[in-house]
């Protein structure tokens, strides 16, 4: 079920919503959470729900094992064997069919005979909601927060369909408090503020995401071969797609979240105001970023030793960062090329910093882009096409819908460089500013109902 589906508007969102404030007790939203959480997410396919049930039920175990243990031995029990269940799974399941297609690649140039067999069923989301388990039982074996005894609280915040399938990744702790008080959470006082958030997330993903995707996708999927100017227009496209559809679905997360008295963390921060590369990370993905700062970067030593095994740190971090995005060769590169890029502004940030902030803004966006073509590309062979016709003048004409995407791009340029984002944007609107709101919304509406959902970009990770 997707976001941007007349199901979800006009028949789960509405159920899920009103019953959930005829509830009084806190147990009883905490229960009613759950099980629209396990329905929402059954609609892709239910025997996936029990994958998430193990990994809630071993992460819930592992914390109340906390409470009860207090001898160091039998603590770090509790923290290893969540964690190897969740990484267990979660490998198996997104990793096994790359293990085997890179053994038969690697088997077939050493001239060794071997038949990898296929397992390519990967369940959505479960990148996400391995990260709010693993996070969980971490922060409990820190001291950072106390594990909760209520099983259906924490079942709640594992399955919270607001955030499930593509984030942001949400720490126990940042909601905690509004768990606790679920029970006396105010329905008008963020109602303004959570339509607000998701009409705006809505209008992101289905006038700028899907209409960019529309006329780049033919040409990416289809071509092999580019143009100097179709390769540019389209790695822009993209890049201005990927923004704005996943931030879409962010910012529909967020509002979904403050409907029930849930406030969910900022996950962008015009990441394409960005001045460096490091900058950029703080900005995109924040929610990402800030979970690989601190359960990898920060114990695998972080910035404490000498440089170099500084930039080791990055590196691996990337790398994973990088794998975590998908089971393919071009994310972990575009990992690579990402800690490439944080280490030589670590190596080089005084010079960087002298040029005009104008210049590091375009450097760090173009940067940006070309690392987008690794992630965007299903094959080294697509990345080097792209990057050859980027960077070395190839003819060709302009095709028919050049002007349309070129006319686009500018306004999402605008958007993404120059306008405030949805956390900047105070949720107390005009008149006018509420009649094109709902103008735009109603568009929304209608291309939802009169055509296919376009799923979000971040449901494959």
């Amino acid at each position: 079920m997707l976001f941007n589906s007349v199901g979800f508007l006009l028949g789960f969102l509405p159920i899920t919503y009103f019953v959930f404030w005829r509830l009084k007790r806190k147990e009883q939203r905490f229960v009613w959470l759950t099980i629209t959480g396990y329905v929402f997410y059954s609609f892709w396919n239910y025997k996936f729900c029990a994958l998430m049930a193990c990994s809630t039920l071993v992460s819930y175990l592992g914390g109340l094992g906390m409470l009860k243990c207090t001898q160091p031995r039998y603590r770090r029990l509790c923290l290893v064997i969540p964690i190897a269940t969740d990484l267990l799974l979660l490998g198996f399941f997104k990793y096994t069919n790359f293990l085997l297609s890179s053994t038969g690649s690697l088997a077939g140039w050493l001239g060794i005979p071997f038949h990898a067999p296929s397992f390519s069923i990967v369940p959505v989301g479960i990148s996400f909601y391995t990260f709010h388990t693993i996070t969980y039982i971490v922060d409990c074996y820190r001291g950072a927060i106390k594990p909760t005894r209520h099983f259906f609280e924490f079942s709640c915040y594992v399955s919270l369909f607001s955030q499930l399938v593509a984030g942001p990744i949400v720490r126990f702790r940042q909601i905690e408090a509004d768990l606790e008080n679920i029970d006396q959470a105010d329905r008008r006082a963020s109602l303004n503020a959570g339509w607000s958030f998701f009409v705006i997330g809505m209008i992101k993903k289905v006038i700028l995401a899907d209409t960019l995707a529309a006329m780049i996708n033919p040409v990416l999927n289809e071509q092999t071969e580019f143009s100097t100017l179709t390769a540019w227009l389209c790695m822009l496209g993209y890049a201005y797609q990927l923004y704005f559809d996943f931030s879409g679905y962010s910012d529909m997360a967020v509002g979904l979240g403050r409907l029930f008295g849930l406030r969910l963390p900022q996950n962008f921060n015009s990441p394409y105001k960005a001045t460096s590369p490091a900058d950029f990370w703080h900005r995109w993905h924040i929610s990402l970023s800030s979970c690989l700062r601190d359960y990898l970067y920060i114990p695998l030593g972080g910035s404490r030793g000498t440089r170099w095994h500084t930039y080791g740190n990055v590196m691996i971090t990337m790398l994973l960062g990088g794998l975590w995005h998908g089971a393919n060769w071009t994310f972990v590169f575009w990992g690579f090329y990402h800690g490439l890029l944080l280490v030589a502004h670590r190596q080089f940030s005084s010079s960087w910093e002298r040029l005009p902030v104008a210049i590091q803004r375009l450097a760090t966006f173009i940067l940006v882009v070309i690392g987008w073509v690794f992630f965007r590309s299903t094959s080294f062979a697509m990345a080097m096409a792209l990057l050859r016709a980027m960077f070395g003048w190839v003819a060709g004409p302009l095709l028919p819908w050049g002007l349309s995407l070129l006319i686009l791009l500018i306004v999402a340029a605008a958007l993404a460089h120059a306008a405030r984002n949805t956390f900047e944007v105070r949720h107390e609107w005009q008149p006018r500013a509420s009649l094109a709101l709902a103008s735009l919304f109603g568009i929304c509406l209608f291309v939802v109902y009169g055509g296919q959902p376009s799923p979000f970009l971040y449901f494959q990770f």
